[in-house]
């Protein structure tokens, strides 16, 4: 049985949509089976994974609006036991086409959940915002992935955050846990980033991953290309710190 796992942060900037990507791969190339479900309407984990967003004919839209067979919008990548449902900026009118469905914060969480079989992880990039769509992903998930960029503002926000986990938590989706935040965008070099390191460290403890994402231009360069890191340049920091995240994830979640 698969864990669901959304990755959130209505921050923008903080490596969302990089960490989802990159971990997915890394993940894959450990003999994970991975789906990635993108529900955001920038669709930039559909192109990062290199789908032409252009071409694709079912995305996470029409399961979510028209109750569309999920199973016949996944899409393979370039890497072996990695899928994808991808997203399109139809997305962006999808919550106002979903106020009026009943049980309208459930509609990911039936889409999502009879894939859990095929698949070990299943990992959900949320957009940045607290919107319908992430409400939707916070409910289809097991736990949310926090990832936190290395900056003076970075815990600004966060509150926001974890009181919208604890309300779906106690309305929507009792079982939703914190899977861990995670330190992107980490410059050793800088004072502020360890300040801040310690500053997430000291409430959070345990739920802070100990493998930082450092700030790599290859993670960029590779999104550009329309490939994970692990394709582009192997060898890179991101590429080695995002197969560390994957191999912290396999470890804590073993039975």
């Amino acid at each position: 049985m698969g864990k669901i796992i959304a990755i959130a942060n209505q921050k923008g900037g903080v490596g969302k949509t990089t960490t989802t990507i990159n971990l997915a791969a890394s993940l894959a190339v450990l003999e994970k089976k991975v789906l990635v479900v993108d529900a955001d309407p920038q669709a930039n984990a559909s192109s990062g994974l290199g789908i032409d967003i252009r071409n694709v004919n079912l995305s996470i839209y029409e399961c979510l609006v028209n109750g569309d067979n999920a199973m016949k919008a996944i899409v393979p990548t370039e890497v072996e036991r990695l899928e994808v449902i991808p997203s399109h900026i139809d997305l962006v009118g999808a919550e106002i086409e979903m106020l009026n469905m009943e049980n309208r914060e459930q509609i990911m969480k039936r889409i999502v959940t009879p894939l859990k079989d095929k698949y070990d992880f299943i990992l959900i990039d949320c957009s940045p915002s607290l919107g319908l769509i992430t409400v939707n992903a916070l409910t289809a998930a097991d736990s949310v992935m926090i990832p936190v960029q290395c900056e003076y503002f970075a815990l600004e926000g966060i509150s926001k955050l974890l009181n919208t986990i604890k309300i779906i938590k106690s309305k929507l989706n009792p079982s939703l846990e914190i899977e861990g935040f995670l330190l992107t965008m980490y410059d050793a070099r800088l004072r502020l980033a360890n300040q801040i390191y310690e500053e997430v460290k000291r409430p959070f403890r345990d739920l802070v991953f100990t493998t930082v994402i450092q700030r790599n231009i290859k993670l960029s360069e590779a999104s550009s290309y329309g490939k994970p890191v692990l394709l582009y340049d192997a060898e890179s920091k991101g590429s080695l710190n995002h197969i560390q995240l994957a191999q912290e994830l396999i470890d804590k979640n073993k039975e």
